[in-house]
């Protein structure tokens, strides 16, 4: 009789691999949606913080997957090396070909390829003939930042209201170097600033064919990544020069013909101030014999007022501190006064620059929008970032003391970076990139509708024409009663924050890259 077989032993068993742990990324995904959409509901002071917020998210939702991926995934490590280097080498090849062109008025990232022609790519002619005839002063001039009262208010011409029979015609398009600045326009020439490689540069263009009439540049160049690059104040003309002040501080004076140098100033340095973080913003006023200019220092250097003959020292006077807003020239009580929006808002003295009065608004942020005078001695001031708007009460006491008091204040007129019209008693202008109308005695909302980002607004004739943040120029009936939009037309492509110029029926806009003209069509 045969042994029973003995049984084999039992091979030992082959350890089954973990499957991957997918269930923490759809939790992730879903709970950075679930944010999102929480803090789109939620009261923002405004839509700038509100993307901020998102951003933090986006941030948030990126390290929770990549401490995921390295952590309690279970996916194999040569899978885990091979996704973190994809992500890494996605984020370099990102880099490689684009690059962040500035922001959007609401801090939202523009991006374009690296090779995209820039400035210094750019070529033009000049055509000195025509210097002469093209600067004679004409009676629809708009010399300056904001026009001829450099308020933003133009009586004439009166604009047809139904372009879609009529459009606006176009004139010319013309390439040109990047800036913020708008155009300042003298009989039939245009004259703005622009920045081409590493000149920034002051050039003067044909009103009537887009031709460079004359350039001026210097070699000095501003540019950060979230500010862009080039200067972004608007030149002043008047007696036969301009003046214009370069993001780095620079007041130049040139012969309007030509574009000769006459004199020039470094007023950051001469005042021992550095350049704010945003550029200097601040265009130039002319006041009597005087260029007047927002310097930002203290030590009684804030505001400047020099020779427009030769470039000397007239007065001095304030510590507002740097600021984006432009001077403006008023009356109150009797006395000529220069308003600065610094640190604080303040009244000059217009004769020797003496501060006379101030009234504190909160700061933390840029103050961009020029002043506003309503009624017989109050203004008007408004800042973004939540801030608001505010009516300020200007009078002399007994004693003959200043005293500036507040009317109201208000959290729903947030001019960032464009300017307020006052018209028929009612305050219009962008709150945090939406039109909004407000009653001018008590501050109350009459209405908030229609986003147009952040863009720029003018009074022509009895209609607003506003300058949208897309490059289409909407024409709106300024109603307390609600948002009446008669006409759009697209005249620009791309971010724009320049404010455009009406000089008659010609509009002149232009943006970073752009230039064009129009015709207008009037009743």
């Amino acid at each position: 009789m045969s042994d029973p077989v003995a049984p084999s032993p039992s091979a030992p068993a082959t350890p089954q691999p973990r499957r991957p742990y997918w269930l923490p990324v759809p939790w992730i995904l879903g709970l950075a949606a679930i944010i999102v959409l929480v803090l789109r509901q939620i009261h923002h002071i405004s839509e700038q913080h509100f993307i901020m917020n998102v951003g933090r998210v986006v941030i948030g939702t990126l390290a929770a997957l990549l401490i995921w991926l390295l952590g309690p995934s279970r996916l194999r490590w040569r899978t885990r090396g091979l996704v973190l280097v994809a992500f890494i080498a996605l984020i370099g090849l990102g880099g490689l070909c684009f690059r962040i062109r500035g922001v959007s008025g609401n801090l939202i990232p523009l991006i374009e390829f690296r090779w995209a022609p820039d400035s210094a790519s750019l070529h033009y002619s000049l055509n000195p003939t025509r210097a002469t005839s093209v600067t004679i002063p004409g009676a629809a001039d708009f010399p300056q930042f904001l026009g001829p009262n450099r308020d933003g208010v133009l009586l004439t011409p009166r604009l047809a209201t139904n372009w879609s029979t009529t459009t606006p015609r176009l004139l010319w398009r013309q390439k040109l170097g990047t800036a913020w600045s708008g155009f300042a326009v003298s009989g039939a020439l245009a004259v703005t600033q622009e920045q081409r490689g590493q000149d920034e540069m002051v050039t003067g263009y044909d009103l009537n064919t887009g031709q460079m009439v004359w350039a001026h540049s210097v070699p000095t160049r501003y540019f950060t990544t979230l500010a862009g690059e080039g200067p972004r104040a608007t030149p002043s003309i008047g007696g036969g020069r301009v003046f214009a002040v370069g993001a780095t501080g620079r007041l130049t004076c040139l012969d309007l013909a030509q574009g000769q140098e006459i004199w020039t100033k470094d007023i950051l340095s001469e005042n021992k101030v550095g350049v704010p973080s945003w550029g200097h913003s601040s265009s130039p006023l002319l006041y009597k014999d005087w260029v007047i200019v927002n310097a930002g220092g203290h030590h009684d250097r804030a505001l400047i007022a020099y020779r427009s003959s030769d470039g000397k020292l007239a007065w001095n006077g304030g510590n507002e501190g740097s600021t984006y807003s432009s001077p403006l020239p008023t009356q109150i009580a009797g006395v000529e006064q220069i308003l600065l929006f610094g640190d604080s808002l303040a009244g000059h003295d217009a004769t020797t620059g003496k501060v006379l009065w101030q009234f504190p608004w909160p700061g933390g942020h840029p103050h961009v929008s020029t002043p506003i005078r309503v009624g017989g001695s109050d203004v008007i001031l408004s800042s973004g970032y939540g801030t608001g708007a505010g009516r300020v009460s200007v009078k002399q006491n007994a004693a003959g003391q200043w005293e500036a008091t507040p009317v109201w204040r208000s959290n729903r007129m947030k001019a960032k970076f464009t300017n307020l019209i006052v018209h028929r008693g009612f305050l219009y202008g962008l709150d945090d990139g939406i039109l909004a109308c407000l009653d001018v005695e008590t501050g109350m909302l009459r209405w908030k509708d229609g986003k147009y980002g952040h863009g720029q607004v003018l009074l022509v004739g009895d209609l607003l024409l506003l300058l949208a943040e897309s490059g289409e120029i909407v024409l709106v009936d300024p109603n307390p009663e609600g948002l009446r939009e008669l006409s759009r037309f697209e005249v620009l492509q791309g971010k724009t924050w320049n404010p455009p110029a009406v000089a008659g029926e010609l509009l002149v806009v232009r943006n970073d890259k752009e230039a064009a003209c129009y015709r207008l069509p009037v009743r």
